[in-house]
């Protein structure tokens, strides 16, 4: 091999190498925080716009 192909096979390495790194960083944040535009993750909201759905009756 020529200097110039070895040079560029340690780069294309590197670059792997960092790409790799930075996946598992990615995917690290995004299972810590899950979206909270996903589903499931906000509970039924009634017409009063409270959270519990299934509370105590209110009294009139």
């Amino acid at each position: 091999m020529f200097e110039h192909e070895i040079a560029a096979a340690a780069r294309t390495t590197d670059l792997l190498r960092e790409a790799a790194a930075y996946r598992v960083v990615r995917e690290a944040r995004t299972a810590r925080r899950p979206s909270l535009r996903g589903p499931g993750t906000r509970g039924r909201v009634t017409a009063s716009g409270t959270r519990g759905a299934r509370s105590a009756p209110r009294a009139a």
